[in-house]
């Protein structure tokens, strides 16, 4: 069996994917949805890109806040890189603590740069969001369980 070559991956994502989504793993995960969401299918892998730049912008922005603010919630030192359930947790519960925050359902149905835009709309600007909420959410978030 011919090994993996995860370069030869890496790039052919970056030629492939013009903007990656940054809730990608929680897409995948399946926890939140997105309208502005196109899945590619990449050397037997699947992928999230983003169908609009402007609307990624902003949940980039909303992205990196959430990590900053998730950071001692979730107990991660800023210098490591985020264990995949922590990335899940944040991603996941983020998204479904700011939808939550403004009356929403925040379930698998919540749309991801909809919820975003609706946020900025409502509280003015991404430093303007109820992060304590949020992070609430956040910490209560639990991921589904492996299949056994």
């Amino acid at each position: 069996m011919a090994e993996y070559n995860e370069d030869a991956y890496k790039l052919a994502r970056k030629a492939y994917i013009e903007h990656s989504c940054p809730f990608e793993r929680a897409l995948l995960s399946r926890c939140v949805n997105c309208a502005r969401s196109r899945k590619l299918n990449l050397a037997e892998r699947e992928a999230i890109a983003c169908g609009d730049a402007t609307a990624r912008a902003d949940c980039l922005i909303f992205y990196q806040a959430l990590h900053d603010n998730a950071q001692f919630a979730l107990k991660i030192n800023p210098d490591d890189p985020w264990p995949f359930g922590k990335e899940i947790r944040a991603q996941c519960g983020g998204v479904r603590g700011l939808a939550a925050a403004q009356g929403n359902a925040g379930d698998a149905l919540t749309d991801v740069a909809e919820t975003v835009q609706q946020a900025l709309a409502r509280f003015g600007s991404h430093p303007a969001f109820p992060y304590s909420e949020i992070m609430r959410a956040v910490v209560h978030y639990e991921p589904r369980k492996r299949r056994s």
